[in-house]
């Protein structure tokens, strides 16, 4: 396991919601190595002290069960350092403020646009042999941005790819991991296929708006923030062959992403986008217009709600539709999946992907917590379980790349939908809503 953790871009939304207070769990579950380093690395200024005492903070509201002897220990493993992405000797030093010598694990909780000037930095530093490298969502921008993104981890990890981890966490949370046991269990019909199942439908509705993330999300917008990562993710376990062994599913999910397409050519009759005007969240909270929220640029017709329809060409999904869709600011949050049957007698099936509804993981911590930890420890272990492949990366891009295209080119109009409605209405009338 290595021992000396590079966490860049500590102070942001990532690093603190879910990152610290997943090793502060590993901390509490003895898992982690005896002699951990952790470099956390920002762009402001500080010092370890200020540094440490920001994540006690932080951790009241993130991790308030967690044990008060883990928060310590994990707390004084904390060490500080001021970087600048852009500036390679600023990357170098943050990689070389471990004591001792050994291998590296750095993991980049950064905005993507980041991540080509941090790599170059890092591939400048020379990390030592046996080092790795994380990266977060979303693999590049576009289908070009991933073939590039992939080139330079190359660079970095010397070719090794187990190296390097794409982070997903969906594919450590317990309803994800579980789907192919509910297959298995027949939840989706004796036959599970297209004789079986009509339709599929992957929802991912939030109530929360922005939540201080205008930078990240007004450049990022729901296919890349969710869509095209997560939530194809979701799709392509209901429907990949069930692989013999653990270490065939990333060729089994690759297959299907080779398969699965836009449901039609003209990007118009099977995607929909939208963004949300002013109204009041669910916890009454009232907010404005998305294009008048603060950090965000109006101009870049940034879509807080995505939808797509697609086909899988595959003999065993003939003939089922399947659907994917997200947005931000509904007035009810929903999270899972539908599965609506040709039998007209049987009721859709809902399966839930709420971390709420997953419960706490083995060590205590709450389930997206969990899942997280479960990151780390690939990271730290050179395990593969929360890891996207370099081919699955390109593959989800090519599914998601003509839609986007379509957008960019005004093929597809920008709807509005008010906060705290039930959002746009559905493209399809018949599909399983949840």
């Amino acid at each position: 396991m290595i021992s000396r953790l590079l966490l860049l871009g500590a102070a942001g939304d990532l690093a603190g919601r879910f990152l610290l207070p997943s090793l502060a769990w590993l901390e509490a579950a003895g898992a982690l190595p005896a002699d951990l380093q952790v470099v956390a690395a920002g762009a402001q200024d500080g010092d370890d002290a200020g540094f440490r005492a920001s994540v006690a903070a932080r951790w009241d509201t993130a991790a308030p069960d967690l044990p008060a002897a883990a928060r310590a220990a994990a707390l004084a493993r904390l060490r500080y350092r001021r970087f600048d992405a852009d500036d390679p000797a600023s990357v170098a030093a943050a990689a070389g403020a471990f004591t001792g010598t050994g291998p590296v694990a750095a993991y980049l909780a950064l905005p993507p646009a980041l991540f080509p000037a941090t790599l170059r930095g890092l591939g400048s530093a020379g990390l030592p042999p046996g080092s790795r490298v994380a990266v977060e969502k979303p693999f590049g921008a576009d289908l070009a941005g991933a073939v590039a993104l992939n080139g330079l981890l190359a660079e970095v990890s010397r070719g090794d790819e187990r190296a390097v981890t794409r982070v997903d966490h969906f594919l450590a949370m317990p309803a994800v991991t579980g789907l192919l046991d509910r297959r298995a269990a027949g939840e989706l019909g004796p036959a599970e296929d297209g004789r079986t199942v009509a339709g599929v439908e992957v929802v991912w509705q939030e109530t929360l708006g922005l939540e201080g993330r205008a930078d990240f999300y007004d450049r990022t917008g729901a296919v890349r923030d969710v869509l095209q990562n997560h939530l194809l993710q979701v799709l392509v376990a209901l429907a990949l062959e069930p692989p013999a062994a653990a270490a065939d599913l990333p060729a089994a999910r690759s297959a299907v992403l080779r398969s699965l397409r836009l449901a039609s050519a003209d990007p118009a009759a099977c995607t929909r986008r939208a963004r949300y005007t002013a109204g009041t969240l669910a916890d009454g909270t009232a907010v404005p217009d998305y294009a008048d929220e603060e950090g965000v640029a109006p101009a870049r017709c940034t879509e807080t709600h995505a939808e797509v329809v697609l086909a899988l060409d595959v003999p065993r999904w003939a003939g089922t539709r399947f659907g994917v869709r997200t947005g931000k600011a509904v007035g009810t949050a929903r999270k899972g999946v539908a599965v609506r049957f040709r039998d007209a007698d049987r009721d859709p099936l809902w399966i839930s992907l709420e971390p709420a509804a997953q419960g706490p993981g083995a060590d205590g911590a709450p389930g997206e917590l969990a899942a997280y930890r479960a990151v780390l420890t690939d990271v730290l272990t050179g395990g593969s379980a929360t890891s996207v492949g370099a081919e699955e990366a390109e593959l989800a891009w090519r599914v998601v790349d003509p839609a986007l295209k379509g957008w960019a080119a005004g093929a597809v109009p920008l709807l509005e939908n008010r906060a705290g409605s039930a959002g746009p209405p559905p493209l399809d009338p018949g599909a399983p809503r949840g």
